[in-house]
């Protein structure tokens, strides 16, 4: 599975995520594109992107993408607080489905 996590996510994290090909926006070249346009290029070449902002899914119309996007729900975004969700994250990644919003931990379901 292709994986790319957004600007605002630790970069290192891309290394603990193992047997998937993980990029970085700006890895991809795509360093600083409004949500809209970001998902629209990430949708052409990757599965999954992973991201923090909580406010994405109401910001964009996500069935319209076909990319699945995943939320962490960490206390913050230090890779510290992010490692502790990677079970999880590995544990549902194989079930995220393009169009579709998965939160992963948190207290919220889904």
């Amino acid at each position: 599975m292709k994986v790319l996590l957004d600007e605002c996510i630790d970069r290192r994290l891309a290394r603990e995520i193992s047997g998937h090909e993980v990029l970085t926006v700006p890895q991809a070249g795509w360093a600083s594109l409004k949500n809209g346009e970001l998902l629209s290029r990430a949708q052409a070449e990757f599965d999954v992107f992973v991201t923090t902002d909580q406010n994405l899914e109401h910001e964009q119309n996500i069935r319209s993408f076909s990319i699945a996007i995943v939320v962490l729900l960490a206390k913050s975004n230090r890779l510290a607080d992010l490692r502790l969700l990677l079970p999880e994250f590995h544990a549902r990644l194989n079930a995220c489905k393009p169009g579709t919003v998965t939160h992963i931990g948190g207290d919220r379901a889904g």
